[in-house]
C-alpha cells in the first residue's frame, strides 16, 4: 500500500556491531530500518529518502521504499516487456501488422542492453526475436505463447534469447531518455549499416511510439514517454514519388503487352497488370478481385467504348504464413485503412473492360469467384508477378531505360495510373477516392504533379473572376 504518511528519524549508533549505524523510518504503521558500516553511507541513504519525501513521492508500507524505487525493483526487462506486448497485440492485429510489430521490436530490444560483451551477431539476435520471441503460437493448453516456448528453437537461437534475457535493460532504466538514443539510431539503419528506407523508418517509429505509449499509460512502468524527451530527430525524408521513373501511358501499355507475350502464364496475368494501371488497384486488392465485383458492359458493337465498374471490398495482402491464424501466405481483410465491409467504387475504361472480359472468357474463375489464381487455385504470389515484370521490362524498355529505375517494380503501374488521372484534370478528391487514398496522402505523394497543375487552375480562376466583372 502506498502512502504519504512517512517519518524519517535520525541515525543512531549501536556500538559493538559490524554495521553500527542504523537508519530508521516509518511508513504508515510499519517501522523500517537499515544498518550501515559507515555513517556516510547511512547519511547518503537518509538523504535519498528525504529527497523522495520532499518531492511528495509516496512510499510503500510493506517494503518502506519510495514508489519510484519500488517500481524500478519490480520493473521487467525490455525483452520481457516487448514479448508480453507482442502477445497482447497478436489476437486483434492483422497479420502484416503482427509482422511489423515483431520486425520493429526486433531492432529496438537488442539496443536496450546493459552491455554488448558476448553478444551474438546482430543478424542472429534479430532472427531470434522476429521469428521466435515475438511470434505467437498456441501452447499446450491452447493459449498463445511465444514460439520459442512451444517449439524447441535451434541452438544459436536459444543462446541468443538466453543472452538477451540476462543483459536486457530494465524498463525503468529509460527514465533516463538518453538511453533510447541507440535504439532510435538502430531503427534508422539497416543491418548492413546503410540508411533505412524512409517508409520503413516511419513505420517502425510508429510501432515504437505505440509501444512506449502502452508502457507509460497502460502499464505505468515509466513516468513519461522517453520518445518525447530524447533529443533525436529522424533523418529528413521526401515522400513524393520520383516521377522520372514512373512509366508514361505508351510505356505502361508496352509493358503490359510484354507480359502478355511471355507465354501462357503471361497471358493469364496480363489483366492483373491491367488492373494495376487502368484501375490503380493495389496487388492485394487484385488478388482478391471476384467476378461478382465486376460490372462489365456486354460485348457488342453498341457497347463499344462504354465504361465498366469495379466494386472493391476485400484485399489479400501477402504475408508469411507464420503471421496468419491459419498458416496461409496471405490474409483476407478489408480495404486498406477502411473498416471491414466498406467498399470502393472504381470506374474502369473500355481498355480494361475488354481485358477483364477476355480474361474471364479464357480462364473462368476460381471456385470462390476470383479472377486471378495460382496453379493450385491459391493466391498469386508476388514472386511470380515480379518475375514476369522483370522479363517484361527487358522486352519493352530500351537498354538504357531497363538499366535505370524506370518502372522497376509492378507497383509503378499504380503510380502511373494515378498520375494519369491527375494530369488529365480529374478532381483530386475523386482521384483519392478511386485510388483508396486520403486527400492528405494524395498530396504527400503526388504533390509535384498537383502543384504542376496550378497554372491551369489559375487560368480557370482568372476566367471566373473575369465573368464576375
Amino acid at each position: 500500500m502506498l502512502t504519504y504518511d512517512v517519518d524519517i528519524w535520525s541515525i543512531r549508533k549501536r556500538a559493538g556491531r559490524p554495521k553500527p549505524f542504523e537508519l530508521r523510518w516509518r511508513v504508515g504503521r510499519r517501522p523500517h530500518s537499515r544498518s550501515f558500516k559507515l555513517k556516510t553511507q547511512a547519511d547518503g541513504r537518509r538523504s535519498e529518502l528525504m529527497t523522495a519525501l520532499r518531492e511528495r513521492e509516496q512510499f510503500d508500507e510493506e517494503t518502506g521504499l519510495p514508489a519510484r524505487e519500488l517500481a524500478a525493483l519490480n520493473s521487467p526487462t525490455w525483452y520481457e516487456h516487448a514479448t508480453a506486448y507482442a502477445l497482447m497485440k497478436w489476437p486483434r492485429a492483422a497479420a502484416k501488422h503482427r509482422a511489423s510489430i515483431a520486425e520493429s521490436l526486433a531492432v529496438v530490444v537488442p539496443a536496450l542492453v546493459t552491455t554488448n560483451r558476448g553478444a551474438p551477431e546482430a543478424k542472429t539476435l534479430r532472427a531470434a526475436l522476429y521469428q521466435w520471441a515475438f511470434r505467437a503460437v498456441p501452447g499446450p493448453d491452447g493459449d498463445l505463447v511465444a514460439r520459442h516456448i512451444a517449439n524447441e528453437p535451434p541452438e544459436e537461437i536459444r543462446a541468443a534469447l538466453s543472452w538477451l534475457s540476462e543483459h536486457s535493460e530494465q524498463v525503468s532504466a529509460l527514465e533516463n531518455p538518453e538511453l533510447l538514443r541507440p535504439a532510435l539510431d538502430a531503427l534508422s539503419r539497416r543491418l548492413d549499416g546503410r540508411k533505412a528506407a524512409e517508409n520503413t523508418l516511419r513505420r517502425k517509429l510508429m510501432v515504437l511510439s505505440n509501444f512506449l505509449k502502452y508502457t507509460v499509460e497502460e502499464k505505468g512502468l515509466l513516468s513519461t514517454n522517453p520518445l518525447q524527451r530524447v533529443d533525436w530527430t529522424a533523418p529528413d525524408r521526401d515522400d513524393e514519388i520520383d516521377f522520372r521513373y514512373v512509366p508514361g501511358p505508351a510505356q505502361a501499355r508496352a509493358l503490359i503487352e510484354a507480359v502478355r507475350g511471355a507465354g501462357p502464364r503471361g497471358e493469364h496475368m496480363a489483366a492483373f497488370f491491367g488492373c494495376l494501371y487502368y484501375a490503380a488497384m493495389r496487388p492485394g486488392e487484385i488478388a482478391s478481385l471476384k467476378r461478382s465485383d465486376c460490372t462489365l458492359p456486354p460485348d457488342s458493337e453498341e457497347t463499344t467504348g462504354q465504361w465498366g465498374e469495379l466494386l472493391l471490398g476485400e484485399s489479400r495482402p501477402e504475408v508469411a504464413g507464420g503471421w496468419t491464424d491459419d498458416g496461409t501466405s496471405y490474409e483476407s481483410r478489408g480495404l486498406k485503412r477502411r473498416a471491414r465491409g466498406a467498399t470502393r467504387s472504381v470506374p474502369i475504361p473500355p481498355a480494361l473492360v475488354k481485358m477483364l472480359r477476355d480474361h474471364i472468357a479464357a480462364y473462368g474463375t476460381a471456385p470462390d469467384g476470383r479472377l486471378f489464381r495460382a496453379a493450385k487455385e491459391g493466391r498469386v504470389r508476388s514472386t511470380e508477378y515480379c518475375e514476369l515484370w522483370s522479363d517484361a521490362r527487358v522486352k519493352a524498355l530500351s537498354e538504357h531505360e531497363a538499366a535505370s529505375r524506370l518502372a522497376d517494380v509492378p507497383y509503378s503501374l499504380r503510380h502511373a495510373g494515378v498520375s494519369l488521372w491527375i494530369k488529365s484534370g480529374v478532381d483530386p478528391a475523386e482521384v483519392a477516392a478511386r485510388a483508396g487514398h486520403s486527400i492528405a496522402v494524395l498530396y504527400r505523394f503526388y504533390a509535384k504533379i498537383l502543384k504542376g497543375d496550378q497554372g491551369r487552375s489559375n487560368q480557370l480562376i482568372a476566367r471566373g473572376l473575369a465573368d464576375g466583372e
